[in-house]
């Protein structure tokens, strides 16, 4: 079988990969803190028709004499550049302005993930405090690892650049809850995608680094601005171009290599 036709079959799985990477970009266009992928490929392995040969007395040499057998995914990636913030003018509504992750987790600390999707909320809390949660309700963690917890008495919260949760008291003093934790990574590629715009730490992003909003290079918080998708609709739009142009192309490889093989089993009638 024409090794063409192969080649060909393989790049048009790899075609089909890069436009579902493209298409989960552009259907998260409007996702806050969503992160685009990217693809990247690779060719396979070349099949030695006749190796090199150095220079003799009399003769030059003979450089290698090999086809290509098709391509591979080599990577697909995170992209983590910074996003633009829109406003909203809403109080528990944070982006970060630089690297760094928000740290989610449950009541005792545990079960950590991070995300750079900033749109909290109050929940019910106990009888004396509300807490910061996520729109899944995991909670936010403070500096300590802990929860932060607003009284129920508490007239207004506000949340300075350096990640301090003030309230006004039920005595019109303005108080602290605690400060918001951020994590950074040494690798933000390594990171694994969760879902619902969650991030775990993997064995090749790194132990993360924690600390308070603009500490061992984190950036700073941002309230009341959620930080939009990095997706670039025309970038999106000019790579599902090429990858759909690239699946034609090699579907014609397909065809053709079917061609000459028709022609050879036609040889003898």
């Amino acid at each position: 079988m024409l090794r063409s036709m192969y080649s060909g079959i393989g790049a048009m799985r790899n075609f089909q990969t890069k436009l579902d990477v493209i298409g989960n970009n552009i259907a998260n266009v409007n996702t806050y803190g969503f992160k685009k992928g990217r693809t990247i490929f690779k060719d396979l392995v070349s099949q030695q028709i006749a190796g090199a040969s150095g220079p003799t007395a009399n003769r030059g040499g003979v450089n290698p004499k090999q086809v290509g057998l098709g391509s591979q995914l080599a990577a697909i990636d995170t992209v983590h550049t910074q996003g633009s913030l829109q406003t909203t003018g809403r109080p528990l509504d944070l982006a970060i302005s630089g690297d760094g992750f928000f740290v989610l987790g449950d009541a005792n600390g545990s079960n950590l993930v991070y995300t750079r999707t900033g749109n909290f909320y109050l929940d019910s809390g106990d009888d004396d405090y509300r807490y910061i949660v996520s729109a899944d309700g995991r909670y936010l963690l403070n500096t300590s690892g802990e929860r932060i917890g607003i009284p129920k008495t508490a007239q207004s919260i506000s949340i300075g650049a350096d990640g301090t949760v003030s309230y006004v008291n039920a005595s019109g003093q303005l108080q602290t809850a605690g400060t918001i934790q951020l994590a950074k990574f040494p690798n933000n590629d390594g990171l694994e995608k969760a879902g619902d715009n969650l991030f775990r730490q993997t064995a090749n992003s790194g132990t993360a680094t924690t600390g308070a909003p603009g500490a061992n290079g984190t950036g700073t918080i941002v309230a009341g601005t959620l930080e939009m998708s990095n997706v670039d609709l025309a970038e999106e739009f000019t790579e599902m171009i090429v990858a759909q142009r690239g699946f034609q192309a090699n579907t014609r490889i397909i065809t053709t290599s079917d061609e000459i093989l028709q022609e050879l089993v036609n040889l003898k009638k």
